[in-house]
């Protein structure tokens, strides 16, 4: 297999977290795209029409994305319902949130990091914080028997905590907020977030 990916974004993280923890790296070649997000990149858009990663060619010459769909494909590659347990609704949603929490972060990133500054809109900048903060109360309040397990619920707010120290290290998350400081002190320590480092 062949993954389209960039070891900063936190969707890619997801699914090569996802891929060590059912054992399938050595079954993918890592295909690093250093691209814009306002420029075409041919390879990656040969695999996702969208032209974002991740994006992963599959042995049988299939592309797949996005973060949620590599993420099953993996786990149903390996026969590894416990991972990606799609009918566990309370696994799913936490899933979401942490898709929703990278979103967010990386939508701000964009923001504060290429527009000009010109031309960037503080109200919106404003709202996605308050997304954030809201995301990281819940997590705190609502989450705990859920991120005790190791599934793409647990793996997905791991990673995007991860993202949040990696480009806002002066967010103070972890404020107030003992449990999620907790959890992710504890996952951060598993082999498949260490090897995932981004540089």
């Amino acid at each position: 297999m062949l993954l389209h990916h960039n070891p900063a974004s936190p969707f890619v993280r997801m699914v090569r977290v996802v891929a060590h923890e059912t054992r399938q790296m050595d079954d993918i070649q890592a295909e690093v795209a250093a691209v814009l997000p306002i420029e075409r990149h041919e390879a990656i858009s040969s695999a996702n029409p969208l032209g974002r990663i991740p994006a992963l060619v599959t042995d049988e010459g299939h592309g797949v994305f996005d973060s949620r769909v590599i993420c099953a494909y993996l786990a149903h590659r390996a026969g590894n319902t416990d991972i990606h347990p799609s009918t566990d609704f309370r696994v799913m949603t936490l899933f979401a949130l942490a898709q929703g929490l990278c979103d967010t972060a990386v939508n701000l990133r964009y923001e504060t990091a290429l527009r000009p500054e010109n031309l960037r809109w503080d109200q919106w900048m404003a709202r996605q914080n308050e997304r954030i903060f809201a995301a990281l109360d819940d997590l705190e309040a609502n989450w705990q028997a859920e991120l005790a397990g190791v599934h793409v619920g647990s793996i997905g707010v791991a990673v995007a905590l991860a993202y949040l120290d990696f480009r806002y290290p002066d967010l103070r998350w972890r404020d107030s907020r003992a449990n999620l400081s907790a959890f992710y002190d504890s996952f951060s320590q598993r082999p498949s977030m260490q090897n995932t480092k981004p540089d």
